[in-house]
């Protein structure tokens, strides 16, 4: 537990808060990111008489990954069910290796957003990462991209509110993030707000107990750009959604420039007023649709850009866009999971290392296509009989396409060599290995393998 100084009815307070805190963040982020990062926290220490909470996790980076991305997020959640905890810390375990790049970010603060003892203010909180010339442009978020950027320009935009839709992890808060960082540049005495829906319902909830919802609902509605992200949190809360509708008309009256984002479009928001449903809608929806191969690979190599002393071959780099294709988030968790172990042990990145240590989002992510599958499109490909797939002619008119077939088998389902060896008439593991290097080389050198294989690609993945 937490620590014996603590007596046991604080003790069940702590794990009770911490359970239902657990609960409500393994819905919000998904199972994939939640196993990954949340679930190994623990709560190692508490100090009644301050407040302070430690969470430690297995290592240094994974430390400084939970500050960045969910500090916030968990110190409001802590506030909310449990006040005692006034701020709280991360750390590494004891033992746990170091990482000497990371880069350490500034200690949470523990005051909240809205601070009505600065006449009614809000804290903007940016990350800095998260600007338009980070942002890597594709076929599949431009439109969003560009209306962003407008959102942000010195002139006043043809459209308000700006509503981002897209699904999870494909780039919403990133563009938000962007849009204050433009917007702050052009206009330095702005007032920006940005917060999520989960904090604007903590944050107004809290300004009523403290008998500052005035101040609160001014300072709203004194914002020159309001940005509020995951707007589908803001369903059935009756007396949130009624001060945002009245927030967002008085922005809109005044011709302020507003942004919300949502995993889905206006009309798929169940429980949202009408009236406030009418007025997200009347401006732009920008729809970001999943990143395809491209825009994948686009951001796998702008990211190792930034890393030049990290070794990660462009086979992995390929391996890695092909099969994490659910989301963005996810991608470039698995780039630096892949990279922390590197760092952590020493191995060099390889192939079969991603496949290693990458295996549960890569389960999660691989759509189950079979081996089965496989064949017949090949055989369709380079038209051949599909007995040929297990047969023991050495014909390179045959053998060829099945040591292509055995390549994609390995790419894109989870099967062993043997495995594979077995649904090819019987042949030894050693056989799928040659098969599956010798693929791999020809790809360099002959454009004509290449497009045959990325094209053999883009049939099974559609």
């Amino acid at each position: 537990m937490v620590g014996s100084e603590n007596s046991p009815e604080m003790e069940d307070r702590l794990q009770t808060a911490w359970e239902n805190i657990c609960s409500g963040l393994r819905r919000d982020l998904g199972a994939q990111i939640y196993g990954q990062w949340i679930k190994p926290v623990r709560m190692t220490a508490f100090d009644a008489a301050d407040g302070s909470l430690t969470l430690t996790l297995p290592s240094e980076f994974a430390a400084s990954w939970v500050r960045d991305r969910y500090a916030d997020r968990l110190t409001l959640a802590w506030k909310n069910e449990l006040p005692d905890v006034r701020t709280i810390s991360f750390s590494a375990r004891a033992g746990a290796a170091r990482i000497a790049q990371v880069k350490r970010q500034k200690p949470v603060d523990p005051a909240p957003a809205f601070a009505a003892a600065e006449k009614g203010q809000f804290r903007l909180e940016l990350d800095p990462r998260m600007t338009f010339d980070e942002f890597i442009a594709g076929h599949s978020n431009v439109l969003a991209l560009n209306a962003a950027q407008r959102m942000a320009d010195t002139e006043k935009p043809l459209f308000s509110p700006l509503y981002l839709q897209s699904s999870t992890g494909q780039g919403k808060t990133h563009l938000m993030h962007a849009i204050g960082h433009a917007y702050r540049d052009a206009f330095p005495e702005s007032r920006i707000i940005y917060m999520s829906a989960e904090r604007f319902m903590i944050e107004f909830v809290s300004a009523m107990r403290r008998n500052e919802a005035m101040e609160f609902k001014g300072a709203l509605r004194q914002a020159d750009l309001l940005m509020i992200d995951d707007i589908q949190f803001i369903v059935g809360k009756n007396s949130t959604q009624e001060e945002f509708l009245h927030t967002v008309d008085s922005l809109i009256s005044q011709g302020k420039r507003i942004v919300v984002a949502a995993d889905r479009p206006p009309q798929a928001l169940d429980g949202v007023d009408q009236r406030l449903l009418s007025r997200l809608s009347m401006g732009l929806v920008a729809d970001i649709q999943s990143a395809g191969l491209e825009l994948r690979r686009d951001i796998l190599e702008h990211r190792l850009a930034q890393m030049p002393h990290q070794d990660v071959p462009a086979d992995v780099v390929e391996f890695l866009a092909r099969t994490i294709s659910r989301n963005l988030r996810e991608l470039e968790g698995g780039l630096n999971k892949l990279l922390a172990y590197a760092q952590l042990t020493g191995r060099p990145i390889t192939r079969e290392l991603a496949e290693e240590q990458l295996s549960d989002i890569l389960s999660a992510c691989r759509r189950r296509i079979t081996i089965d599958e496989i064949q017949r499109t090949v055989c369709e490909y380079y038209r051949l009989d599909r007995n040929e797939m297990s047969s023991k002619r050495r014909a390179r008119a045959v053998a060829r396409p099945r040591q292509v077939a055995m390549y994609l088998a390995k790419v894109m389902t989870p099967r062993s060599y043997p495995e594979i060896g077995r649904k090819f008439g019987g042949r030894d593991h050693s056989t799928v290995i040659h098969a599956v290097k010798l693929v791999e080389q020809l790809r360099g050198e002959d454009t004509e393998m290449d497009n045959d294989v990325r094209m053999l690609l883009r049939q099974l993945e559609s």
